[in-house]
């Protein structure tokens, strides 16, 4: 009996995924736990392994397919099985079981292809497929993810390098492929190279929901500086005891979580939603708070939510920060794990930026975006001293609420960043 390849649920709120690409042909020889198609529900991209050994009898879903969870996909069973007396007959039977595909995460790393010889090259499955369409040769680009993996922006340097300079060594197995298959079409001269991306997958939901964000919400910034000298003076003395109890260590990001939490339960304005429809408009301020941290994806970018964030110590929170950003950097997440949250945070200091402009993820009244720390010398009376400064721009929902009650809010948010010691209590 065919087993069914079916597109699993992630996370009580799935509705439907995508089917990115197969890896595998009708009639191609499949082995249990191999991965055959590539999927993505929100913002969760996965890999589905086989459910069995066989050959892959039927594709029910091609590539760019949009289907309900649950829906097979496709069947895996031995040649000449006939998939309509299949399927007849598990309709007709109790011992009938539904094989669904093991869903494994996109960022475990994919074996490079047999042109590779064995070695332990490690590459996204995008990537991979990508490169392979190109005719890269994978020993000759550098993998900047994790462990030297590598990712979809290290073949698309791989091939901007290329153009600039001319093809780059190739395969055997995509030089021979390039025999048979017509070059890409050219406009200006011959080193041109035009790459097609769909918009599917987590690319899909971030365009959507960001031109929704900007469309549907009257969004204003506002910007400020904080003197992060006392806190930065702390965060050294708490780094010793905080290490011998074996607890981490404090981040920036930290502290300015806590003072975000502590801010919004003085200022609830900020710790609100706004929702219309046709027949009203409301506002809904909430109690708890549930804090949002933005991470940023190879693919894209995600927002784990800190839940009942009000309830946690700066030890806590600096916890959760740290198991939530890696379990999104390693694609662990459930889509559950991404909803809910009443405010976020969106720290692009590790990029050098200072100010820039963060777009609300509604229906959320607030986000916080946060710079790069800059070293400069300030006048405290009249001593010219050492300082460190950290640009702060907050984006606010004008129809929740104004200037004046958002203002208030960054200055709560400055006031504590610059006496960190309230932070503790």
């Amino acid at each position: 009996m065919a087993a069914e390849v079916i597109m699993p649920k992630l996370g009580m709120s799935m509705a439907e995924g995508t089917v990115i690409g197969w890896k595998k042909k009708v009639g191609d020889q499949v082995t249990k736990g191999e991965g055959i198609v590539d999927i993505s529900s929100e913002k969760i991209e996965m890999e589905l392994e086989a459910p069995a050994d066989g050959i892959l009898l039927a594709i029910a879903v091609a590539d760019g397919g949009v289907v309900p969870y649950g829906t097979v996909l496709g069947y895996i069973g031995q040649s000449g099985e006939n998939l309509e007396t299949t399927s007849h007959a598990a309709a007709g039977t109790a011992e009938h079981q539904e094989v669904a595909a093991t869903a494994m995460m996109e960022e475990k790393a994919v074996p490079a292809p047999a042109a590779n010889k064995g070695s332990s090259l490690k590459i996204s499955p995008v990537a991979k497929k990508i490169a392979e369409e190109a005719g890269l040769n994978l020993e000759s680009i550098v993998g900047t993810g994790p462990q030297g993996r590598i990712t979809k922006e290290d073949v698309e340097k791989a091939l901007a390098s290329r153009a600039a300079s001319g093809p780059v060594a190739t395969t055997p197995a995509s030089a021979a492929a390039s025999a048979s298959t017509p070059a890409p079409m050219q406009t200006a001269s011959a080193q041109e190279v035009v790459e097609t991306t769909p918009v599917i997958g987590m690319r899909k939901v971030i365009a959507t929901r960001m031109l929704e964000s900007l469309q549907q919400s009257a969004q204003l910034t506002m910007t400020a500086k904080v003197d992060l000298t006392e806190l930065l003076s702390l965060q050294k003395q708490l780094a010793v005891e905080i290490e011998r109890r074996q607890e981490g260590k404090l981040t920036v990001t930290d502290f300015i979580a806590r003072a975000v939490v502590l801010s919004l339960k003085k200022h609830k304005q900020l710790n609100s939603a706004y929702f219309a429809n046709q027949q009203e408009a409301r506002i809904e301020t909430y109690g708890h708070v549930h804090l949002g941290i933005a991470v940023a994806l190879e693919k894209g970018l995600v927002v784990p939510v800190i839940r009942h964030a009000d309830t946690l110590t700066l030890l806590e929170i600096s916890k959760a920060i740290k198991s939530l950003g890696e379990r999104a950097r390693n694609n662990q997440l459930s889509g559950d794990e991404m909803k809910g949250s009443t405010f976020t945070i969106s720290n692009l200091g590790a990029y050098g930026v200072e100010y820039f402009t963060p777009v609300l993820n509604p229906p959320e009244a607030g986000i916080l975006g946060v710079g790069a720390i800059e070293a400069v010398p300030m006048y405290r009376g009249e001593e010219l001293t050492r300082c460190s400064l950290l640009p702060l721009s907050l984006t606010f929902d004008h129809r929740v609420l104004d200037g004046a009650p958002a203002a208030q809010f960054l200055g709560s948010v400055k006031d504590y960043l610059e006496h960190p010691y309230t932070l503790l209590l």
